[in-house]
């Protein structure tokens, strides 16, 4: 098969990902704290997801680069599989342990996909006719638009089906994919043709290394407010329902990720340029980290705009806030992505990006569980100021990478 239909067949292996694990995130946090869970104790819920998930971004891509992605990938399916029946269990063997525990495997499952789909573009596409930053920006787009379809698909399934009965729908559906992608997905995929070490899991490389502690506080930063603050906020302060909660962050979601994937366009970037150089023409090269560091920047002004002005017309705020966010955020993330596939190294691709997507994982779980602390203690504000504050120094932090 040529390289679009490997390509291909990677997209549609982290779409059917993608979409269980937006259902999942909403069904287990709306469900919970339909139980009664304080938003700690649902943020704590997601605590091994978000774990897991640094542990297997580091190990994960040492393995991708020995074994090959398409192995990795397949595991991940495979995982993803048995922590969505382990939820189909009467409600009272649902304690705070056991649905961490199968929280864990889904935050493998979800590092191994991811790291093996955006891994493997390296090995797919070029960077000198802009077609990996295109495939980088489409790829990631896509994911985050299904992920928001995910978390609409959540909220319904448990509306009509109920919980335990929508862990068989989502279960069936990804057995299909993990048998289209044991028959067709290219076995060398991704392999390194050197014999990975275990000591090499860590980068070594300045640049790598910058740029991930940078993506710490990016997605940090959306995580604080983003992942437990605001669905509790929507329906305990502004009195939404399960499905008014559940579409409207599935739309935000998805128009998120449809700006990710239209990145090329809306920046206008599109020929090859060093992606270090901080020098550059944004009308004819591709994005460079003083993009990042000024989207970053922009990114910023939200969220304090938000948390000054929230307590005079909070419905208005944040459904205008959100909309600025999805699209500074969006852009930023996709320019992140873009960055750390150019810079990976060619063989064994997957070490690189794996080990920034632990800093990636990082980020979201300091996020998930400021969010349900900082939320609880101080409320939404909060939030939002340290959401500003994690931007700040993302914005700090990447200018550090070093010129090439």
């Amino acid at each position: 098969m040529n390289s679009n239909q490997q390509y291909g067949i990677v997209t549609a292996n982290y779409w059917a990902y993608t979409l269980t694990d937006g259902a999942l995130r909403m069904l287990v946090l709306l469900y919970f704290y339909q139980l009664g869970y304080t938003p700690l104790a649902i943020a704590m819920l997601f605590l091994f997801y978000e774990f897991f998930g640094i542990v297997t971004n580091l190990v994960g891509g040492w393995l991708g680069a020995r074994l090959g992605l398409n192995v990795t990938m397949n595991i991940g399916l495979g995982l993803q599989i048995i922590a969505l029946v382990m939820l189909t269990v009467p409600n009272e063997w649902l304690s705070v342990v056991y649905v961490m525990f199968a929280q864990a495997l889904s935050g493998i499952a979800k590092d191994l996909n991811k790291m093996s789909a955006k891994s493997s573009i390296k090995s797919l596409a070029s960077d000198t006719d802009g077609t990996l930053y295109k495939w980088v920006s489409v790829l990631t787009g896509s994911k985050n638009a299904l992920k928001g379809v995910g978390f609409f698909l959540g909220a319904v399934l448990l509306e009509l089906v109920g919980f335990a009965n929508a862990m068989w729908v989502m279960s069936a559906m990804l057995m299909v994919a993990l048998t289209v992608s044991l028959l067709f997905l290219d076995g060398s995929l991704g392999k390194s043709k050197n014999k990975s070490k275990f000591n090499e899991m860590f980068s070594k490389s300045p640049a790598i290394n910058w740029l991930s502690a940078a993506r710490f506080f990016l997605f940090g930063a959306r995580d604080i407010w983003f992942v437990v603050a605001l669905p509790i906020y929507l329906q305990g302060v502004l009195d939404w329902s399960f499905h008014e909660v559940g579409s409207f962050m599935a739309l935000w979601i998805i128009g998120y990720g449809f700006i990710q994937a239209a990145t090329p366009k809306i920046l206008g970037l599109s020929k090859k340029q060093n992606v270090y150089s901080a020098e550059s023409n944004p009308t004819d090269s591709n994005p460079t980290v003083s993009t990042a560091m000024k989207l970053a920047l922009a990114l910023a002004v939200v969220p304090l705009v938000m948390a000054w002005q929230l307590s005079n017309s909070p419905q208005l705020v944040i459904i205008i806030g959100l909309a600025l966010f999805a699209l500074f955020f969006a852009l930023n993330s996709s320019v992140h992505s873009y960055l750390i596939v150019s810079m990976a190294n060619e063989d064994g691709a997957s070490k690189d990006v794996g080990f920034y997507y632990m800093a990636n994982a990082g980020g979201r779980l300091m996020g998930t569980v400021l969010s349900g602390y900082v939320y609880q203690t101080l409320g939404m504000e909060a939030c939002l100021l340290f959401a500003t504050a994690f931007i700040l120094m993302s914005a700090t932090l990447v200018l550090r990478v070093p010129n090439s």
